[in-house]
């Protein structure tokens, strides 16, 4: 992973920091410092130093010689979140929206050819994909992630799917690319996306954008169900409207938002 840094100003010692951080998810909660070593593709004394750097500042404990995340880790994801303004635009009516339907509802954002997911309610039900925060898909294959790139323009998409999905996923089977257009086509010109059994058996969902003040698609919205409850048909005809309502609300309350009166005032702390 490291070593890859071309620009005069880069960090590589910060870039194997956050490598290390990167080597732990659900399959690898724990792991030993050659483990860590091996997955973040460095040398042990380097990952060593840091491991016991990180866990000085509170991102890493050890239990042993076994290494783990801490809560802390937590703050870098929701510092992006909280400074958007729309998990706590967004939390009231993913509730509602869940409470109606029965059905978990989550909010992602683009990262390459990846969503990630920015917000989540979830309900009580085995699915055979874990979701949570910080949770990474290939897009395509997802009703959010068709939302996403249904709004990028033709450069840009050709971009993105170009680069490597860093999901951790088994890759998926090209695709024809006219065929992928025009099916992204179709999202954008309808306002929202199906996905039926394609990321995972089982899963099926409905996605729809959420817009920035200025009309920008900067979030996709879902309703995610199990194939073996929910058709088709109660999917696209009774949780859709909900869902499309719900994200029409989250955009206009966000952009009201973006909008409010702010200033930020420099304080000068070297006086008294």
């Amino acid at each position: 992973m490291a070593g890859r840094g071309t620009g005069p100003d880069f960090v590589e010692a910060l870039a194997r920091g956050l490598d290390v951080l990167s080597c732990f998810d659900a399959r690898h909660p724990r792991m030993t410092l050659t483990e860590v070593a091996a997955a973040a593709g460095l040398a042990r004394p380097t990952a060593r130093r840091l491991l016991l750097t990180l866990r000085e500042l509170g991102y890493v404990r050890t239990d042993g010689n076994l290494f783990t995340l801490t809560p802390q880790v937590l703050r870098l994801g929701t510092s992006y979140v909280s400074a958007l303004g729309l998990w706590d635009i967004a939390r009231p009516h993913l509730e509602d929206l869940v409470t109606r339907t029965g059905e978990s509802s989550s909010m992602s954002q683009l990262d390459g050819s990846d969503i990630v997911y920015v917000a989540r309610v979830s309900v009580p039900k085995i699915i055979t994909l874990r979701v949570e925060i910080g949770t990474r898909f290939p897009a395509l294959p997802t009703s959010q992630g068709k939302v996403l790139l249904g709004a990028l323009d033709a450069d840009s998409l050709h971009r993105v799917l170009a680069e490597p999905s860093r999901s951790g996923l088994p890759p998926f089977l090209p695709r024809d690319a006219a065929r992928i257009e025009e099916e992204l086509l179709a999202v954008r010109a309808r306002g929202w996306a199906l996905a039926d059994e394609e990321l995972a058996p089982g899963i099926r969902s409905v996605a729809a954008p959420v817009r920035d003040g200025n009309g920008t698609v900067r979030a996709a919205m879902n309703v995610t169900v199990h194939a073996a409850e929910t058709s088709l048909d109660v999917l696209v005809g009774e949780h859709l409207p909900r869902l499309l309502r719900t994200a029409g609300d989250v955009s206009a309350e966000w952009a009201l938002w973006q909008s409010r009166p702010h200033a930020e005032v420099a304080v000068d702390r070297s006086a008294g």
